[in-house]
């Protein structure tokens, strides 16, 4: 049965007249707002709209890229004819993709020491994740300090305060358990690296790894005798 994440709906609903996204994964909702449209979170859907005061040939470009991108990355799209387009929008690796990358490298580092070059990249004083993510925060601030609203302000001060409050102190302590992993110098006893050699002792010469054996298949059940009688379910 094909994934139900995978299909997607972009129209302009009949009653209101808005362009609205349904359906989709978190990958197509990433997909959807990397093109402009915003997320409206309800107690059982999530879907997306577009933003407010655009025209109408605004809206329809922006739901035409949406359609492009989403089937590039080979979800099935389903949308009014205006929005229908053969475009498939070359994809590129997002910075958020590479970030997650650390997570991979994680779950299949073997020692400490792998694990604390992998927080670095998290923790580095100068030019790591968190000390990026904090510059960011701060330069957000100032463009809402300049924007001109009553409540802008009040926005500033609470990206300062998140990146003060939250951003330092996930900084801070990161920080310290990648200076425990680097002074620890121990293997991790469940992961053992396969060096793809046979041991001496090994009597068997075509085993490589020490890893876990493969699943076995579950045998075929065996046809009916001729002329039994097949049971309705």
């Amino acid at each position: 049965m094909p994934h139900t994440g995978r299909f997607m709906d972009i129209r302009r609903d009949s009653n209101s007249s808005e362009l609205l996204a349904r359906g989709g994964d978190l990958a197509a909702h990433s997909i959807l707002q990397r093109a402009g449209f915003i997320a409206v979170v309800r107690l059982h859907e999530t879907y997306h709209r577009a933003p407010v005061g655009l025209t109408e040939d605004d809206e329809s470009r922006l739901a035409t890229d949406a359609v492009a991108r989403l089937r590039a990355a080979g979800y099935h799209v389903d949308c009014d004819e205006p929005f229908d387009t053969d475009a498939r929008p070359a994809r590129y690796t997002t910075l958020g993709t590479s970030v997650s990358h650390l997570a991979e490298r994680l779950r299949e580092a073997t020692d400490t020491a792998e694990a604390a070059d992998i927080l670095t990249d998290l923790t580095a004083p100068h030019d790591g994740i968190l000390a990026g993510l904090e510059e960011t925060l701060g330069a957000l601030a100032e463009f809402f300090d300049g924007l001109g609203n009553a409540t802008d302000p009040h926005t500033a001060r609470r990206l300062r305060y998140l990146a003060d409050e939250y951003v330092r102190v996930i900084h801070s302590d990161l920080a310290y358990t990648r200076e425990r992993l680097a002074d620890r110098h121990a293997p991790h006893p469940g992961r053992r690296p396969c060096a793809e050699q046979v041991p001496d002792h090994e009597p068997e010469r075509s085993a490589v790894c020490a890893g876990p054996p493969p699943p076995r298949a579950l045998p075929a059940p065996a046809p009916p005798p001729v002329g039994a009688t097949r049971l309705r379910r």
